[in-house]
């Protein structure tokens, strides 16, 4: 697997189109079981509201896609959230728009706009991750080397998950794949051979305000 978009935490967007509120509720999802759960919350929670419109996709290759107008004009709900979701590359994923009537009717054309603004609102207020496969690599070195180390990681954007000091320094960094050879003949070149290199393990990682979040499981 490759980089990977993941929609890590779940938001909430609203617009409104002549005076039609949309709000959209964006949640990661594992199963169909999850996303209908969700849905059915989400209808209680507006339970007064005209229409609940969705699509959701789930599966290593998004086998699962579903989507519905929930009582919209054929095409003018379901399919423009779908084609928003498909669109952002995200994967195991629902949007929900829930609709409440304004009393003017937006035509199917305003209706497809309105409900893709909605759902890109959603994601906009969401927190979408992208995951990196990558070694966990363990670097040890004697202390005159630290900061040349560090300037090389800290130039190719390296993330560095732990630091420990003893006799000597040992990092635990996260080398993407497609680098990762690359990067460890860069160190051991710069360090003439004095930094000791351990392969911790594939991974894989994403950011979250700065710091990293490991998956070292699969992504469903």
């Amino acid at each position: 697997m490759g980089d990977y978009r993941l929609l890590y935490r779940g938001g909430t967007g609203e617009i409104v189109e002549k005076k039609s509120r949309f709000i959209a509720d964006v949640t990661p999802i594992a199963s169909e079981e999850e996303a209908l759960a969700f849905i059915e919350g989400v209808r209680k929670k507006y339970w007064d509201a005209r229409h609940h419109c969705f699509a959701y996709v789930a599966g290593p290759k998004d086998e699962l896609m579903r989507f519905s107008d929930d009582g919209e004009p054929s095409g003018t709900a379901g399919r423009p959230i779908l084609d928003v979701l498909t669109g952002s590359g995200l994967h195991n994923c629902l949007i929900i728009v829930t609709r409440y009537f304004g009393g003017t009717l937006l035509g199917t054309g305003g209706l497809v706009r309105a409900y893709t603004a909605a759902a890109k609102e959603g994601i906009a207020n969401s927190t979408v991750m992208e995951v990196i496969p990558a070694s966990r690599t363990r670097l040890h070195m004697d202390y005159t080397d630290l900061g040349k180390v560090q300037y090389i990681l800290s130039e190719d954007g390296i993330v560095t998950e732990q630091t420990e000091y003893a006799e000597g320094v040992d990092l635990t960094v996260l080398l993407p794949t497609d680098t990762a050879e690359r990067e460890i003949k860069k160190l051991v070149n710069a360090t003439s051979a004095r930094i000791s290199v351990t392969d911790g393990g594939e991974v894989r990682f994403g950011m979250d305000g700065g710091q990293p979040v490991i998956f070292e499981g699969g992504l469903c």
